[in-house]
C-alpha cells in the first residue's frame, strides 16, 4: 500500500510537470513587431522564438498581440483581456509611434502606456519597454517631448528599457521599406539586437 502511494506520488508530480505551461513573454506592438510588409517567419518577433529556443534553458511561449496601426489607446484597451489569457511572465510595450505620427499630446501616451505597464506589474509581469522617437520635421519641441516620454516612464515606473527601437536602421541604406516609416526584411535582426540585451536579464529573472 506504502509503495502503491509514493508511486501515485511520483506519477502525479511528473505528470504536473510535464504539463506545466511554459513562461509566456507577450509583445504589445504595432507594425513594427506586426511584421508590416515583411515575410513573418523572418521578422523580429519570429527571431526572437528562435532566440529564445536556443539562449533560455526554460521553455518560452512568445503570443504577439502587435496590430498595425494600432495606438497606445488601442493598446490600453486590448491589454486587460491579453493579460487574463496568456498570464505572462514579461511583456514587451512597443507602442507610441502612431500616436506621435498622428501628433496625440504626449501627456496622453505617457498616461496611456504608464496605464499598461502598471497592469502588467500588477501581475507580477517584469516589463521592457521600446523607446521609440520621431522624424523632425514634427518640431524640436514636440520630438523632444515625445521622445523623453519613454526613459522618463523607465524610470519612474522601474521598467527595463530599449532605448530607441529603430537604431542604426533608420538612416541606413537598404533597411527602411519605401514608406520611409517602417523596416524592411533585411532590417529585423537589427531591430532583434536592439531590443535583446535589454530583454536577456528579465529572462534570468
Amino acid at each position: 500500500m506504502f509503495l502503491r502511494s509514493v508511486v501515485l506520488f511520483f506519477t502525479l508530480a511528473f505528470a504536473a510537470i510535464a504539463s506545466a505551461a511554459p513562461n509566456t513573454l507577450l509583445v504589445m506592438g504595432d507594425s513594427l513587431s506586426a511584421a508590416y510588409g515583411v515575410n513573418t517567419e523572418t521578422a523580429w518577433v519570429a527571431l526572437l522564438r528562435s532566440r529564445l529556443d536556443k539562449a533560455s534553458t526554460d521553455d518560452w511561449e512568445v503570443a504577439n498581440a502587435s496590430i498595425s496601426g494600432e495606438t497606445t489607446d488601442g493598446g490600453l484597451r486590448r491589454l486587460p483581456e491579453l493579460l487574463e489569457r496568456h498570464q505572462p511572465s514579461i511583456v514587451i510595450i512597443e507602442l507610441g509611434a502612431n500616436d506621435g505620427l498622428r501628433g496625440f499630446p504626449p501627456t496622453v501616451t505617457r498616461n496611456n502606456l504608464k496605464a499598461m505597464i502598471e497592469q502588467a506589474q500588477a501581475i507580477d509581469s517584469r516589463v521592457l519597454l521600446v523607446g521609440m522617437q520621431l522624424p523632425p520635421n514634427y518640431g524640436k519641441r514636440y520630438t523632444e517631448a515625445f521622445a523623453a516620454i519613454y526613459p522618463d516612464l523607465a524610470e519612474s515606473e522601474d521598467t527595463a528599457l530599449v532605448p530607441f527601437f529603430m537604431d542604426n536602421i533608420y538612416n541606413q541604406p537598404g533597411m527602411m521599406q519605401g514608406d520611409g516609416l517602417h523596416p524592411t526584411e533585411k532590417a529585423q535582426p537589427r531591430l532583434l539586437e536592439n531590443v535583446w540585451p535589454h530583454l536577456e536579464p528579465l529572462l534570468e529573472d
